[in-house]
């Protein structure tokens, strides 16, 4: 079939002004430092005022952001649909994180974090600031790589091991001077944390920042998020790092357990 075809199919049987929204999504998906009203209608052949109005409504609801150059970019309310988005059923994860997660920001004095795959990427989709002078803020929507970071190796480590593997076989970059960027070390770091229960990061892709994570699971004890606690690096002796990886491993657990079999 030709893609005038294709093209013809898809007017004659979807809503036009969804079809154009779904394209300004998608357009927004691949270009997440922002495009602009008329780079959108450029390239997606739409004139500027279908995009303005589209965009304004998109806006209105959360489901994109406008900056203040002018330029546009996904909004949070698409994190909060996808994580509702399972294979079997449907929870609101966030909804059974928070309370957990503000708990842990109290007494921990730390900022928390839960993450959760995004393709090749990590991102957050929920977080509370830490309480103390130089705790940390989070944002949400933030990505990060698989292979440096708490978070994103334990999620990482509980992929398919031909997932893995073919992960292991791309070129890893480096972000700081301690990202694991050799196969064979990053495959070993990923089998002590399937060991161990819990994940670190000493600087891997911010320098001065360091983490903890533990995972989230159900209760067939799938992995579907990892929860982390990142902290600066020089205010912490490692008593107190030791405290924060115990913390993180018991709100997991909590947050794991109010999880329903999916």
């Amino acid at each position: 079939m030709s893609d005038e075809s294709s093209q013809d199919d898809k007017d004659k049987n979807g809503v036009p002004v969804l079809e154009r929204m779904m394209e300004i999504l998608s357009s927004l998906e691949l270009q997440p430092a922002g495009e602009t009203i008329r780079g959108l209608s450029e390239q997606l052949s739409v004139p500027r005022s279908t995009v303005y109005r589209i965009l304004n409504t998109l806006h209105a609801h959360n489901m994109v952001q406008r900056r203040l150059d002018g330029t546009y970019v996904l909004g949070p309310r698409l994190l909060s649909l996808a994580s509702k988005v399972r294979s079997e059923a449907t929870f609101d994860l966030l909804a059974v994180a928070q309370p957990t997660m503000k708990k842990l920001a109290e007494t921990s004095g730390e900022a928390n974090k839960l993450s959760v795959l995004d393709n090749q990427a990590v991102v957050v989709v929920a977080s509370f600031a830490g309480q103390g002078q130089y705790a940390l803020n989070p944002a949400i929507g933030q990505s990060f790589p698989l292979h440096a970071g708490a978070a994103s190796k334990m999620l990482l480590a509980h992929m398919e091991p031909e997932t893995i593997r073919k992960f292991l076989a791309t070129p890893l970059k480096k972000y700081t001077p301690r990202t694991i960027t050799d196969a064979a070390k990053l495959s070993t770091e990923l089998n002590r944390i399937r060991k161990q229960g819990w994940a670190s990061d000493r600087g891997e892709h911010g320098g001065s920042v360091w983490a903890v994570a533990a995972p989230v699971t159900t209760p067939s004890g799938r992995v579907i998020a990892a929860l982390s606690i990142p902290y600066l690096a020089a205010d912490k002796e490692n008593d107190e790092r030791d405290r924060l990886r115990d913390m993180v491993i018991e709100a997991a657990v909590e947050i794991s357990s109010s999880i329903p079999d999916i």
